[in-house]
């Protein structure tokens, strides 16, 4: 048998053809993005990182809303020095684990962990 060699242009088209193939299908099959939120702080309980955040932005968060309020182990931006007192805006984007939450009840779980700031 003889090689067969492919013109490069229609090599090319087939190579941007898989790769669109590949990113259409980590799009269509891939895991959901977490999106960023705005609440109010309820409370903040520093010795725990122990935040509880009410209002129209938890809805559809992940983790366990009770009475309006969704509550988790804070987990800051990194260099930031704001702490959050109850009243203040704060940006942020919710994530429930496998494990227990040790600042709440024994055996709870999952555990929310909430990453974010506060916005000033």
């Amino acid at each position: 048998m003889a090689n067969v060699n492919l013109p490069t242009p229609v090599a090319l088209a087939a190579a941007a053809i898989c790769v669109l193939g590949g990113y259409l299908l980590g799009v269509v099959a891939g895991p959901d993005i977490a999106t960023r939120t705005t609440a109010v702080v309820a409370s903040y309980d520093r010795d725990t990182s122990r935040l509880c955040l009410t209002g129209d932005g938890i809805e559809g968060q992940e983790g366990t809303v009770v009475d309006g309020v969704l509550c988790g182990t804070w987990r800051r931006t990194q260099g930031s020095d704001q702490v959050p007192r109850e009243g203040d805006e704060f940006r942020f984007v919710s994530v429930s684990t496998s494990g227990s939450d040790a600042s709440g009840p024994e055996g709870q779980s999952p555990a929310t962990v909430i990453y974010g700031d506060v916005l000033r």
